[in-house]
């Protein structure tokens, strides 16, 4: 249930946050993987587990059982393999070519995605909480 306490970032529909899976560990891997090719620090990131990514679900109208990557871009969410594309784009090097997977119907993309999410557990493992970010990274968390 979100914290009503808990006040959503100031002007967060103007910033890129990407809300991920805190117990997952290929999504950890992946976060680091982003946050590698990021050097403007254009990304912000949340657990999808915590107060602040419950909140920013329920103000996008998602049910707050989603449990696949939230991509927040201009104020719009995208979600599963389309949040990986959008995400994608913004990335140093040419990780932007990505971008070219949108030539594939969602359809298929997202079932993909989804065939890789189901197993996600069981082939990447699974952490017992939320990492906690190092002090350098403490200002790109939100949660």
């Amino acid at each position: 249930m979100p914290n009503p306490e808990q006040a959503l970032p100031e002007n967060w529909q103007f910033k890129n946050i990407i809300l991920f899976d805190g117990v997952c560990n290929l999504c950890n891997t992946s976060i680091h993987f982003i946050i590698d090719r990021d050097p403007k620090a254009r990304f912000v990131f949340a657990p999808l587990q915590s107060s602040l990514g419950q909140q920013l679900v329920a103000q996008a109208g998602l049910p707050t059982t989603i449990d696949t990557i939230v991509f927040f871009k201009n104020g719009k969410a995208y979600t599963r393999s389309t949040a990986a594309l959008e995400i994608a784009g913004m990335l140093t090097g040419f990780w932007f070519l990505l971008r070219v997977g949108y030539i594939i119907p969602r359809r298929i993309r997202d079932g993909v995605y989804n065939w890789i999410a189901r197993h996600r557990y069981k082939w990447f493992g699974q952490t017992e909480a939320c990492r906690i970010p190092t002090p350098a990274l403490k200002s790109r968390f939100l949660a």
